[in-house]
């Protein structure tokens, strides 16, 4: 039996959303894959996302950054967990190594933390990247580019140089330095139109149009709460902690997930530029009103890519919180909507790790055992999650 270690970075959803598309591939490719998921990522969330029964290592592997809701970094907090964690490397270098040889998979693949990386490659695995950016280069490219340690800078870029392969899926940023870079497609899912299962049980008519609000990853951001009542759109949210509104419903009180059960429902969506909701904007033919995060460097391969495939139309943070969107929601109402985008990229990126993840031999006995004695974050302790 092949065994996939997958290792993810819980900064938000859109890490997580970009690479399980590619592991259902491989599970159908792969009958019976063994499948392990390193990431601090909600367990709920994750066995939504993959294959039923992964086993889920529930730590982090990397940093992320720190956020103010959606919208908001925290840069010059986070550039100080960077440093922690470079003074800390070889401690959870080490540590990480002899996890995955216990483990002993076949393939190592991270989207897109780099001490997983690292470790593979001391253990003698493959590994590969797979990912729409790289915190490299969102750190060389951010506001606090001249206060990152240059020893942080110098390990992130010698790491993901040196993996057997980093996949950049349509639209990623650049990232031209990387010797090891290849190109696919898009990554998403297609979602089937239950729209009209869906109206009924909202109670809306059929001439009122889906609007799907997506800034997922953060809990309890919910500009519904600021706007007044309107008739123009009915909005879709996963919930509604500012209350029961007639102009919305809250998903997850229906028994139903975003996005899953209503993105190709929709008629448009509601979101701040990221490769998730892009993604899957595109393939499932949905136009998109956003609002930028504005010092956020994957923005600049993202928006110009999703403008070209279906229409977009951009909001001011002013214009999000006051409600003030009737114009360019009809602006997009009224556009032509482009034939749906192909997820290329799922059957691309499966036929590039393919032959990574031919089984290998291994000595007899060499068992998976999770040690429970420490940890790769300082104050998370380590556990193990059987998926469903």
């Amino acid at each position: 039996m092949s065994h996939l270690f997958l290792a993810v970075t819980a900064h938000g959803y859109g890490h997580l959303a970009q690479v399980a598309p590619v592991v259902h591939e491989l599970a159908r490719r792969f009958p019976g894959l063994r499948i392990t998921l390193q990431s601090d990522i909600d367990p709920g969330l994750a066995r939504s996302r993959l294959p039923p029964g992964f086993t889920q290592i529930q730590e982090a592997t990397d940093i992320g950054l720190l956020m103010d809701g959606p919208l908001g970094t925290r840069w010059s907090e986070s550039l100080i967990r960077y440093a922690d964690f470079e003074a800390d490397y070889e401690r959870r270098l080490e540590r990480e190594t002899s996890l995955l040889r216990r483990a002993a998979p076949d393939l190592v693949l991270a989207d897109v933390p780099w001490l997983p990386l690292d470790a593979a490659r001391r253990a003698g695995i493959p590994a590969v990247a797979l990912c729409s950016l790289n915190w490299y280069d969102i750190l060389r490219e951010s506001p606090v580019a001249d206060q990152v340690p240059a020893s942080v800078m110098a390990r992130m870029r010698a790491v993901y140089a040196a993996a057997e392969l980093f996949i950049r899926p349509a639209p990623s940023m650049p990232m031209s330095w990387l010797p090891n870079a290849i190109d696919v497609g898009p990554i998403a899912s297609r979602y089937p139109d239950r729209r009209d299962a869906l109206r009924a049980r909202c109670g809306v008519p059929p001439d009122r149009p889906f609007a799907l609000i997506q800034f997922g990853g953060f809990e309890g951001f919910d500009p519904l709460a600021m706007w007044p009542e309107q008739d123009q759109v009915h909005w879709l949210a996963q919930d509604l902690p500012g209350g029961q509104r007639r102009d919305a419903t809250g998903i997850s009180s229906l028994g139903l997930r975003v996005p899953d059960d209503v993105m190709s429902s929709c008629d448009l969506m509601l979101c701040k530029p990221g490769y998730g909701s892009y993604a899957e904007a595109a393939v499932n033919r949905i136009p998109v009103l956003y609002v930028k995060r504005g010092d956020w460097p994957e923005e600049a391969a993202l928006i110009p890519w999703l403008a070209e495939r279906m229409p977009t139309r951009e909001i001011t943070r002013e214009d999000l919180l006051a409600g003030h969107l009737a114009e360019a929601i009809h602006a997009l109402r009224t556009a032509d909507r482009p034939p749906a985008v192909e997820p290329t990229g799922i059957a691309e990126v499966a036929d590039l790790l393919e032959p990574l993840l031919v089984h290998r031999l291994r000595p007899a006995g060499h068992a998976f055992r999770v040690a429970h004695s420490g940890s790769t974050g300082a104050t998370l302790p380590t556990s193990v999650v059987e998926g469903s």
